[in-house]
């Protein structure tokens, strides 16, 4: 038995073999020598018979290295990453996955749902091309490309999306569509030829509940007070991925009765609902968030969501719309809550406007909590982190990685919320267009972002390193 403790496989040497076979038959590739194949194999397995079959099936010679169960399953946990609702039921696929043929184009696609995936990106570069895919809000480098396959692969890309193949010196958008999701496609030229970026967007809506979104309940409260209103603008920001859309599904969900008459204009359509009308944005053919809203105000609607507020023009029929008697949500990439004030007031809103109109605003993240199984304690040392947030701070918790977290030391995401109602006070301070509005907000300090991420480290459930960019944006 070779005395290997640790597995190290690089991107290339993962693509011999698929992750199907690694767990099928428990083997780690060691070598690839063209026509002879060396792998590690669990020192229990039935090596001989093993050698046979996977001679059958790969088409080469087998040289069989054994190894612990230990090191072996650890490396299966870290590069051959399966989900429970994977498409594992053909262990025999004798093809690799360094081709471009369709099969690998749907192997990849089903690969990355199954795993939890929400994007795809595939890039090339000059000698080479790459699959990356993002998870759990991280990219993690899945597959290299030979770059003489990927115009191939870019093309049967564009076919299932029903996109021009001629056509590279322009960015373009498609989808995908699948029986239980879809998938948004963008396409933009670079220096060495175009990156794709797969966006997986699931059809379940069983998931949206704002008992899920992890609100505090003193939070929750307060947004579920804000959406009972009949007019006014409710706002959610936050980069992108943070889980604008979601809250904002969920609440529409909340909302959706049969005396109300709600209309959406989103890119992309996320979730259908049942019951609302919704709109695809189409800026190439004029049908634009602006345009959208002036058709919806002659719609009777009761309920206007906007998938996002991304000009003056965009702002000022959002609040139109809400002055003339609308619940109007929609979303704004800004830092914090209170940012949003800001951010429409450089777009041209008059600040008696946003005091008469916001009835909340929200910011929110989303932070990757610590694995439970393998998280260590740690002392905080003085000098370790010098920003003012962690004076008091003497200890946090630590990621380490283990086979329950795939060796990452984290294990699924939670939300953070900032959620500020404009009360009489808070808006009398927007009409005076003051510049200190933390202070019309007695907790301001704990209900921010930054308070709560702190709050997280405090808990051990997050690391100081998952938040700390969270924690001096200001």
């Amino acid at each position: 038995m070779d005395i290997v403790k640790e597995i190290i496989l690089t991107t290339e040497e993962q693509q011999i073999i698929n992750a199907d076979l690694a767990h099928n038959y428990q083997i780690v590739p060691k070598e690839d020598k063209g026509n002879q194949l060396s792998l590690f194999i669990k020192e229990t397995a039935a090596k001989e018979a093993v050698k046979e079959e996977l001679e059958l099936i790969l088409g080469k010679t087998i040289e069989l290295h054994p190894v612990s169960a230990d090191t072996i399953n650890r490396a299966l946990i870290l590069y051959y990453r399966t989900g429970n609702s994977g498409n594992t039921e053909n262990t025999s696929k004798t093809e690799s996955f360094r081709s471009t043929s369709q099969d690998f184009l749907e192997e990849l696609i089903f690969e990355a749902k199954s795993i939890g995936s929400s994007d795809i990106h595939f890039e090339v570069f000059k000698d080479e091309a790459r699959i990356r895919y993002r998870i759990d809000g991280k990219l993690t480098e899945k597959y290299k490309v030979e770059k003489e396959n990927y115009l191939e692969l870019v093309n049967k890309i564009k076919i299932k999306s029903n996109l021009d193949i001629t056509e590279k010196r322009l960015p373009q958008d498609g989808r995908i569509n699948y029986d239980d999701f879809d998938i948004r496609v963008s396409i933009l030229p670079t220096l060495h030829g175009e990156k794709i970026v797969m966006r997986i967007l699931g059809r379940d809506t069983a998931h949206l509940s704002m008992d899920k979104l992890g609100m505090e309940q003193k939070e929750k409260e307060l947004y579920q007070e804000a959406l009972k209103a009949s007019k006014g603008i409710i706002l959610i920001s936050g980069p992108t991925g943070s889980g604008k859309t979601t809250t904002l599904y969920a609440s529409l969900k909340e909302l959706n009765k049969v005396t109300s008459n709600i209309v959406t204009v989103e890119d992309p359509i996320e979730y259908t609902l049942k019951g609302i009308n919704q709109v695809q944005l189409r800026e190439d053919i004029g049908l634009t968030f602006t345009s959208a809203l002036k058709t919806f105000l002659r719609q009777d609607p009761d309920i206007i969501m906007l998938g996002e507020i991304r000009d003056g023009a965009t702002a000022e029929m959002a609040i139109r719309a809400s002055l003339t008697g609308h619940l109007v949500l929609s979303t704004i990439h800004t830092n914090s809550a209170l940012g949003t004030i800001s951010r429409l007031i450089d777009m041209g809103v008059p600040a008696f406007l946003i005091a008469e109109t916001l009835k909340i605003s929200v910011a929110q993240r989303l932070v990757r909590k610590l694995c439970d199984s393998c998280k260590e304690h740690s002392v905080l040392k003085g000098d370790e982190y010098k920003n003012e947030a962690f004076i008091g701070l003497k200890e946090h918790w630590i990621s380490k990685g283990c086979e329950h977290c795939h060796y990452t030391g984290y294990k699924g995401r939670t939300a953070i919320y900032e959620i500020i109602p404009i009360d009489s006070e808070l808006a009398q301070e927007i009409k005076k267009n003051s510049t200190n509005l933390e202070e019309s907000i007695s907790d301001y300090t704990t209900s921010s972002l930054s308070g709560k991420a702190i709050r997280l480290v405090q808990n051990g459930i997050t690391s100081i390193e998952e938040v700390y960019s969270i924690i001096i944006e200001k």
